[in-house]
């Protein structure tokens, strides 16, 4: 019944995921484009509401179904976690510790920018990770995607996978280029999480050191790796609550679940 009720949604979802797959991975120089950066566009293409492809109610319902998408998502991360186990185990304490360099980053440097341009509850699920697909599922479930906190998240999610690409291999290069750190310090930072930034940011830095190609494709990868088997952990357990006291110490309201 729901899939005849929704038929609209249904279909639109099926076109877009066809489409995104057919254009497939495109490299534009050092820039990575991803099928979901294809299917997040054209989404939002549709949904404009002059256009009237969508109706509010439809784009409402649609909405609905994210929590049970992420919670497919969760549970794929989470079988996948085991098999590597061994990885975390042996990786040594700098790849584990680039967690705390994620955390206090966003923390930091990104919420008080957030507060400053006037975001409330908002800053919470923006500030307190870097805002990819485990994150999204985590604020999704704990506040609601439609909360506050789930506005925060998924802005910072759109704007990381229109953005972040571009933005993460300029920096990647700029900062290659400057010299100041070892490229192989460098791999393990392009490791955030996310497998087009992750992409981008490897592509300016072998760029600049072209010698280390390999060695650095295979720490971004380990790095990557150990954000998305401890990363979830990190941010459920450590980075969200700390994000939230901070909150609520700075702005002296008490009324964030």
């Amino acid at each position: 019944m729901d899939l005849v009720k929704n038929w609209k949604i249904h279909l639109f979802a099926l076109l877009l995921v066809i489409v995104a797959e057919r254009i497939g991975i495109q490299k534009f120089g050092l820039v990575v484009f991803l099928p979901l950066f294809y299917a997040l566009a054209l989404g939002g293409v549709i949904s404009v509401p002059k256009f009237k492809i969508l109706s509010v109610a439809n784009m409402e319902r649609a909405g609905q179904f994210m929590p049970i998408a992420m919670l497919v998502l969760m549970v794929k991360i989470g079988l996948g976690i085991g098999p590597n186990l061994h990885m975390l185990l042996n990786s040594g304490l700098a790849l584990i510790m680039q967690e705390f360099g994620h955390f206090f980053g966003t923390l930091l440097f990104g919420l008080p920018v957030a507060l400053l341009l006037k975001m409330k509850r908002e800053a919470i699920g923006a500030c307190y990770s870097i805002d990819r697909e485990p994150n999204v599922a985590i604020i999704a479930e704990k506040f609601g995607i439609f909360s506050p906190e789930g506005r925060g998240v998924m802005g910072m999610y759109i704007c990381g996978t229109l953005f972040g690409a571009l933005w993460i291999s300029v920096l990647a290069g700029i900062i290659a280029k400057l010299g100041i750190f070892h490229p192989y310090a460098l791999a393990m930072g392009a490791g955030i999480g996310s497998a087009s930034m992750m992409a981008a940011a490897t592509g300016s830095i072998v760029a600049s050191f072209p010698a280390e190609a390999e060695k650095i494709q295979a720490y971004a990868g380990a790095a990557n790796l150990m954000t998305s088997v401890i990363g979830v952990y990190f941010a459920l357990f450590i980075s969200l609550p700390v994000t939230i006291k901070v909150y609520e110490f700075i702005t002296g309201n008490k009324s964030v679940k």
